[in-house]
């Protein structure tokens, strides 16, 4: 039986992919990629693709792209998007993995959910072309979902798939998509696109101020995603919660030089002050925490600081005014 590798966010577009190549009675593996800038389902990209792997009885893989992933998001070869979306570089990571691992189970070709034109950057003609030959996959890559309007694969070519079975669809309109969808039965599917914080603008101003002060850590990119981000005079970051998940999610990121603030006797965020012991900026963390919490109005309010470290203390200090907190605001 023919075996291959297919790239699965756990999207439409990804599915459906799935369905066409089991259809043909293709060996599957599916390959599903989680970063820190997946918008997915709430419960993640991962739950997902696991989800469509095990409705359609196959394998999965799944690999979390880490420093390496970052690196390229932070130096990429052939640029960014409209915003900090290194699209094209993000795809040649992945399929240079792909390409690893269908070496290692001694598959016959890679296949993915990509729609001719439907994104602008990586899902252009000469682009995947470009990808193809800086992965060294030339040829190897099956598109099934638009493979009438590309140039016949290798499997293809050699009868190891019908291209006379698979559809032609280009274009950034998901009703092909969602029509196939009908016909196959597939009602269930999380979202017709699936998407990357990187394409958000706001999203994109937060991780390029990152960058610029030298925070690019796997953890650094973790905490991008959640509260209000602040830049103190000193250069240190603030991170303070928006809600009780927000809370949680920045508490559990805290590192071990980090401190965290909570005000005693009113409903409060929590917030992280990221690697500073100066005492100004203690202070400074501690009444832009009691700002953002629900005794803002008070003169005077007490601020439990502590770490991970077990070192605990507390801070009497003026609640910030919305204006200076604006100050210091990352936007």
């Amino acid at each position: 039986m023919t075996k291959a590798i297919g790239l699965l966010s756990g999207g439409l577009d990804s599915t459906l992919a799935v369905q066409l190549m089991l259809d043909q009675g293709i060996e599957v593996t599916a390959l599903n990629f989680i970063t820190p800038f997946c918008t997915c389902t709430k419960k993640g990209c991962k739950h997902d693709a696991v989800h469509v792997a095990k409705k359609f009885g196959i394998k999965i893989k799944v690999i979390a792209a880490g420093e390496d992933y970052i690196r390229i998001i932070k130096n990429p070869k052939h640029g960014y998007g409209k915003n900090m979306n290194p699209c094209i570089d993000c795809r040649i990571f992945m399929l240079k993995k792909a390409k690893m691992y269908m070496e290692e189970t001694n598959a016959s070709f890679i296949f993915t959910g990509e729609v001719l034109g439907q994104r602008p950057m990586s899902q252009r003609l000469n682009t995947m072309k470009l990808i193809e030959k800086e992965t060294g996959l030339e040829g190897l890559i099956l598109r099934p979902l638009s493979a009438q309007f590309l140039e016949p694969t290798i499997p293809e070519k050699e009868g190891l798939v019908n291209r006379e079975k698979l559809p032609g669809i280009r274009g950034r309109s998901r009703k092909p998509q969602m029509k196939l969808a009908q016909t196959f039965s597939i009602k269930d599917y999380p979202c017709p696109a699936g998407g990357c914080r990187l394409t958000d603008p706001q999203f994109a101003r937060r991780i390029k101020e990152s960058f610029e002060h030298n925070e690019f850590s796997l953890n650094d990119m973790l905490l991008l995603k959640y509260g209000r981000h602040f830049r103190l005079p000193d250069g240190k970051k603030v991170v303070v919660g928006r809600n009780k998940e927000e809370n949680s999610a920045i508490r559990n990121l805290a590192k071990e030089n980090d401190l965290l603030f909570e005000v005693i006797g009113h409903p409060s965020p929590t917030a992280l002050l990221r690697n500073n012991k100066q005492e100004n900026s203690i202070k400074t963390a501690a009444s832009l925490c009691a700002g953002c919490s629900d005794g803002k109005n008070e003169e005077y309010l007490s601020v439990k600081v502590w770490s991970k470290r077990g070192q605990d203390r507390i801070i009497q200090c003026s609640p910030m005014e919305n204006q200076q907190m604006k100050t210091f605001m990352v936007r």
